[in-house]
């Protein structure tokens, strides 16, 4: 019955573990497949907001530069900006300059011919992340270029798709490090000593050193050529460690070397000293326990300060380089950031772990109720903190309803307000379940487990006993062995025959003593293992702890792949700004034209005056103004005159006066508009020598 019966309980125990971890990886791998099969190219994080030329200008003579404005400072290359002209060759000198502010030039060789010029740009925002992009003006008239007017696919790409899982790694290896040591040195001490949770914060150590070391070479490709053979290009490497990027990269490693040194005291001195004290809490005398006491209070104090100061140094590296580094308040948003960053941190990574300690931990060592109780104090007050700096961050990068709900990053972000509320919501019912522990339910376990099967425990200790005696039992020498005549050759050949059976019979009983005592062990293991789930299941509220904390952990590797999808896509503050510059400076897909009805008031003072704009954008355009009488026809009269004025930019009255062409037609060649913009065009139309009339129509050039 016992040989039957404890492996099926082991396996069953075995069983159901293994499949909730692989649940949760299936989860995982899941979530990231769904990230990466449609990733594109990283999301700009600085957009371009004005150049000069303007994009689809057309001007009279060929500038001496070209320059481009983005929303936030950019880090450029010699290559960084290309100007090519119709045949796609580069007339750039090469250089970019800093011109002030947010604007960079690059100059232009002289003697440039008329026609359609293509402009490039490839930079690194201020938030580290790549922008790229492409745009023309034409000089005299525009004309026919062999340049394929595309964007490169910067951040893309195997090399953007490995970076991208990188960065996840990261931040999950961030919260187990951080998160796993926080539970055991604010909620579990003895947890120090408890292999899984070792395990645990260990695995987050290597992940996010590994992580950051692939960050680190993979860098060079992301912001650059996107190749997979330019990863280990030591060219590049060296360019990517003077970036703010590769320094912030660099110092996460240095704290990482801190942060090995911190590891192996809490899970070395530290877990050494709980055991000790474990087993000397009855033996030491009063003085003694007062100062073993007051030497572990101040070890824990001193794990706890040089924990917070690599923990806040590691949440730094990203704060110092990422979206909190750039924008409006960047001087609050840094240490914001890195609260954030750490109450994520002991809130998940907390989670995990006590995720692991109610399913690995040894029956010796269950984590207690009041351990349970701290966290889920400590999860509250992390959950506060983390509302509170999330709330700042999301109207900092946000800024406007309209951005919350029609940007990318807006719609991201209130995916990941309903996941932190479900994972609220889930951590409400984990409350109520540790509200319910009992203070001891290993005794109560080892009480009913003693009474309903004390037979089996008892049959396996006998049986245990029964293989040990054998195993040590000398080697018995047959009977016949022992009779031995003296001399003749048939005597001693018999008793050879006999002392070889002899020998050959305990070789045999010392193998089937072996696999006897193998048996048992294999039996004593099934034993132990249904005796922690046993223990495990002993408490009903435990029970409905773990699963309830097992929905949280499901949850939480879904919001922290939403997470990371946010932190590299454009702030919707940014994509409304660089929308509304796109609106104002969009080429027209066709020539702008416009009927204003007129009345002058006097005889025959009434008709409509159509004008076209040809091609409607910045630079030299072809007006022309026809005028008809209200059944039709041409309406001959003295003068027309028109008028622009952009009121938003106070620029004009600019006047034309056009020339006759013919009955009801005038025309006007080179027409300047100064800038893209709602333009008001005011014409004039004079039916006599008195009577004249200006009506006035607002349109969208550029």
């Amino acid at each position: 019955m016992t040989q039957a019966i404890a492996p099926r309980a082991a396996a069953t125990t075995t069983g159901g573990v293994a499949f909730r971890v692989r649940a949760l990886l299936l989860l995982l791998l899941a979530v990231i497949g769904a990230v990466l099969a449609g990733a594109a190219p990283a999301s700009a994080h600085a957009a371009l907001t004005g150049s000069d030329p303007q994009q689809g200008a057309v001007v009279g003579r060929a500038p001496t530069q070209v320059s481009l404005t983005f929303s936030e400072k950019v880090a450029m290359s010699d290559d960084s900006v290309r100007v090519l002209d119709p045949k796609g060759k580069r007339v750039d000198t090469g250089k970019a300059t800093d011109l002030g502010g947010t604007t960079y030039g690059v100059k232009l060789h002289s003697g440039l011919p008329d026609g359609t010029f293509t402009v490039t740009y490839q930079v690194v925002s201020a938030d580290s992340h790549p922008v790229s992009g492409a745009f023309t003006f034409s000089v005299g008239a525009p004309s026919q270029t062999s340049v394929a007017l595309s964007d490169p696919a910067v951040g893309g790409g195997v090399v953007g798709a490995l970076y991208g899982v990188g960065r996840y790694v990261s931040y999950a290896g961030f919260i187990l490090l951080v998160g796993g040591a926080a539970f055991v040195l604010a909620c579990w001490q003895r947890g120090a000593g408890v292999r899984p949770v070792q395990r645990l914060v260990v695995s987050g150590w290597l992940a996010l050193t590994g992580a950051t070391l692939a960050l680190l070479l993979l860098r060079g490709s992301y912001v650059g050529s996107g190749k997979v053979g330019d990863i280990f290009d030591l060219t590049l490497l060296g360019q990517v460690l003077q970036t703010k990027a590769g320094a912030a990269l660099v110092s996460r490693l240095l704290l990482l070397a801190a942060g090995a040194l911190f590891i192996a005291v809490l899970f070395g001195a530290y877990a050494r000293r709980d055991e000790a004290d474990a087993t000397d809490e009855g033996d030491a005398s009063d003085k003694g326990g007062v100062d073993a006491d007051a030497e572990k209070r101040d070890l824990t104090f001193g794990l706890a300060i040089g924990g917070a100061v690599v923990a806040a140094g590691l949440a730094a590296s990203w704060a110092m380089a990422e979206h909190a580094s750039t924008g409006i308040q960047a001087g609050l948003a840094m240490p914001v950031d890195v609260l954030h960053l750490l109450a994520v941190a002991v809130w998940l990574g907390g989670l995990s772990a006590l995720l692991v300690a109610l399913f690995r931990a040894p029956a010796e060592t269950q984590i207690d109720a009041a351990a349970v109780r701290r966290f889920s104090r400590l999860a509250f007050g992390s959950v506060t903190v983390l509302a509170a700096t999330g709330i700042y961050q999301s109207w900092r990068q946000v800024g406007s309803w309209s951005a919350l709900t029609g940007t990318w990053y807006g719609q991201l972000l209130l995916i990941k307000i309903g996941l932190v509320a479900v994972l609220v919501g889930i951590a409400w019912i984990s409350r109520r379940w540790t509200a319910q522990l009992s203070e001891a339910p290993q005794a109560k376990a080892l009480a009913t487990a003693g009474a309903g099967t004390g037979t089996t425990a008892g049959t396996t200790a006998r049986a245990t006993a029964l293989a040990e005696l054998r195993t040590k039992q000398p080697t018995k020498v047959p009977a016949n062995s022992r009779k031995s005549s003296s001399g003749g050759s048939d005597s001693e050949n018999a008793d050879s025959r006999d002392s070889n059976s002899g020998h050959s019979n305990s070789r045999d009983s010392h193998s089937a003593d072996s696999r006897r005592a193998a048996q048992l062990a294999r039996q004593q293991t099934a034993v132990a293992t249904a005796r922690q789930k046993r223990l495990r299941d002993a408490d009903p509220a435990r029970a409905g702890l773990r699963r309830s904390v097992l929905a949280e952990a499901g949850v939480a590797v879904v919001l922290l792949a939403v997470t990371t999808v946010l932190t590299s896509t454009e702030p919707g503050r940014t994509e409304e700004a660089a929308k509304q510059v796109t609106s104002s400076s969009s080429q027209r897909s066709g020539p702008l034209s416009l009927k204003l009805p007129f009345d002058t008031g006097g005889q025959d003072g009434k008709g409509t005056a159509e004008i076209t704009l040809a091609p409607a954008r910045v630079g030299g355009n072809e007006m022309h103004v026809y005028v008809e009488r209200p059944n039709g026809k041409a309406f001959d009269i003295p003068e027309v005159k028109v008028a622009f004025t952009l009121k938003a930019k106070k620029i004009g009255p600019l006047p034309v006066t056009p020339d006759r062409i013919a009955t009801g037609h005038w025309s006007a060649i080179g027409v300047q508009i100064p800038m893209a913009g709602d333009w008001e065009i005011a014409v004039t139309v004079r039916t006599s020598d008195i009577d004249q009339t200006t009506v006035t129509k607002n349109a969208k050039i550029g």
